[in-house]
């Protein structure tokens, strides 16, 4: 089928007849974007309620098994707070199946019905996270009363605690004479290798005479540890001379066990009612920054900026192309294949999104981050992109074409639905070195998965579908839950903000299912519900296949560690980290940075334009204008 591109009344042009594909794509989930620290409320809503509404609300988050590991402490008080009562007549549903939901509703009187139920109950969850279409009708079988949780206030809630604890670490390090010589950005990174600990009236946290080191089974229990009094008290004492001081909220100790094997000079003991500690062991001091003699040798390894904006092909009008076939759909629009009406040899992808669409959706941003940061991308392992257009009804991306497909189209060609090991290193390797070309330039990319890899003409893989990617602000850390539901991390899940660890996350998964054809957490539920459980559980109670060799388990189980600064690629040798792995153990990475590997992958297309495993359906009319001009960058 050959489709022109066509010229309406007021000028613009649009496509009168666009193909489709038939098959069921795994769609990417992109939240609302959450508020920054200038969009916050002055004040959390508080609701008054009844002590005993407070418990019923409480026990229903506590006793519900996802809920219960993503709300919990002082979030989950302000949740209670923010929870408002709505009167539910007889008959009348309280979420309709196909709507996107925004709310998430705790049952408190009457009775109602999917499968009828009169307990307490929430349901609408997965409303407070993002956009998530309800899968059923809930509807009042009685006159019946509910509380109610707004997405937005859930998210004010969750970015406040998380702003909140940054901003405390962040002083507690900065106010520290010792700790402050290294510089703001330097203790940004310190504080995400933090972790709490409580320690019981009367602990000897650290004891006069113990080695800084491993070398004392003492020391492998309690660790080689820098602490950081979050809240409590502790007495210093000193054999032969008694107390020699003591340490309030905000002091710190034992920070030399950082920068070298020494013996500990005295003993700290923890006061009633307990202390609670922010910790740092050596070896993960060494990991992240090396062996270092004082703070003042922290330092943080500058970013690359982006590029300058691409200019080739820049004389290209819409007007030029002709649409040949469809190459891919996805959550806002498709992409197909256009061929340059007189230069024959000029043939591109063509991605569209509906305008009306974005703004319904409130994605605006997100269209903005693809556009800016693929067109200032240059790496022979991204997918380029030329050149944006738009109309009254569509953004067009101009990009080059990788007529052999995605990887998803290409796993299922295999005969045992998976790749090899080999084909699998060729593969990752090409995925490491796009990752590393974004996170040098603080690029995250939040959306590995198998449809966004493409098969360039040479074989190589590239990294495309730009969506979700995001510059992480200073502050180090994005709040917006966004990624395919397989492949997010568990910060993402919780809502603890993150930051590039999660595509280390995602690379891990994807090596898994390039080798076992198949996600570690994949499951038969619409909702994803049980797949983001298994995901908090771990990659630890995953089952490997027994073909899966011992290296690979071992750079997954590294790569998808649950805490973001343990993961392979977040330590002291960065993405080098994972280069270096003995997975990747004979890959000439120079050779693979020039493409002068001979891929495993063959192409095999006869023309410039034929791309045989794609199909043709048209879809329904042209969506309606969108013209309040927030596109004008476009």
């Amino acid at each position: 089928m050959m489709v022109v591109c066509s010229k309406n009344r007021s000028g613009s042009y649009y496509l009168k007849e666009l193909p489709t594909l038939p098959t069921q794509r795994r769609h990417s989930i992109v939240a609302d974007p959450t508020p920054d620290d200038g969009k916050l409320l002055s004040e959390l809503p508080v609701y008054q309620k009844e002590e005993s509404d407070k418990t019923l609300i409480k026990t229903a988050i506590q006793q519900n098994d996802f809920l219960n590991k993503i709300i919990s402490g002082k979030r989950l008080d302000d949740v209670v707070n923010a929870m408002y009562s709505k009167e539910i007549p007889a008959k009348e549903p309280v979420i309709k199946q196909g709507e996107k939901g925004s709310h998430m509703y705790i049952s408190a009187r009457g009775r109602f019905q999917v499968s009828e139920f009169g307990d307490v109950r929430v349901f609408g969850e997965l409303a407070i996270l993002y956009n998530a279409k309800r899968l059923a009708t809930i509807e009042a079988l009685t006159p019946a009363m509910v509380w109610v949780l707004d997405r937005k206030i859930y998210q004010q809630i969750t970015v406040r605690h998380n702003i909140k604890q940054q901003d405390e670490v962040m002083e507690f390090l900065m106010s520290n004479e010792k700790l402050k010589v290294a510089g703001k950005q330097a203790l940004q990174e310190v504080a995400s290798l933090l972790k709490p600990e409580f320690f019981k009236p009367g602990t000897q946290i650290v004891r006069q005479g113990d080695r800084g080191d491993y070398k004392q089974l003492y020391c492998r229990l309690v660790g080689h540890k820098f602490f950081i009094i979050r809240a409590g008290t502790v007495t210093i004492t000193k054999d032969g001379e008694g107390t020699v001081g003591h340490c309030k909220k905000g002091d710190s100790f034992g920070e030399l066990a950082l920068f070298k094997e020494d013996y500990r000079q005295a003993t700290v003991t923890a006061d009633a009612p307990g202390v609670e500690c922010l910790t740092l062991t050596r070896s993960e001091f060494i990991e992240h920054f090396g062996v270092l003699e004082s703070w003042t040798d922290v330092k943080i390894l500058p970013h690359n900026s982006l590029g300058a904006i691409q200019t080739k092909h820049q004389d290209i009008l819409l007007a030029d192309l002709r649409i040949i076939k469809t190459l891919g759909t996805g959550g806002f629009g498709e992409v197909v294949l256009v061929q340059h009406k007189k230069l024959s040899d000029l043939v591109f992808a063509l991605k569209y999104y509906k305008k009306m669409d974005i703004v319904t959706q409130n994605q605006q941003e997100h269209v903005y981050n693809e556009k800016t940061i693929q067109m200032a991308c240059n790496s022979p392992f991204i997918v380029r992109l030329y050149k944006t257009f738009k109309d009254n009804k569509y953004l067009y991306f101009l990009m080059e074409s990788c007529l052999d497909g995605d990887l998803c189209s290409l796993l299922q060609q295999q005969k045992l639905k998976r790749f090899e090991e080999k084909e699998t290193r060729f593969i990752a390797a090409c995925v490491l070195e796009a990752l590393e070309y974004l996170h040098s330039r603080r690029i995250t990319y939040r959306d590995i998965k198998l449809e966004n890899l493409l098969i360039a003409a040479n074989g190589y893989i590239r990294l495309t579908d730009f969506g979700l990617a995001k510059n992480i602000s200073s502050r180090g850390k994005t709040f917006t839950f966004a990624g395919t539901p397989e492949y997010v991390a568990p910060e993402i899940v919780l809502n603890k903000g993150h930051d590039r660890a999660v595509d280390y996350w995602a690379f891990g998964v994807l090596i898994f299912e390039l080798l076992t054809g198949r996600t570690p957490f994949r499951t038969d539920d619409d909702t994803h519900m049980k797949t983001y459980q298994k995901i908090l559980i771990g990659i630890d109670n995953v089952r490997f296949p027994g073909y899966v060799s011992v290296k690979s388990r071992h750079i997954i189980m590294k790569l998808c560690r649950p805490i973001p600064s343990d993961r392979l690629g977040m330590l002291l040798g960065g993405i080098g980290d994972v280069k270096g792995h003995d997975w990747f153990k004979g890959l000439d990475w120079h050779k693979l940075e020039r493409c002068q590997i001979t891929s495993p992958l063959k192409s095999k297309r006869k023309t410039r334009v034929d791309t045989p495993q794609f199909q043709i359906k048209n879809i329904a009319e042209a969506p309606p204008d969108e013209l309040s001009g927030w596109d004008t960058e476009f």
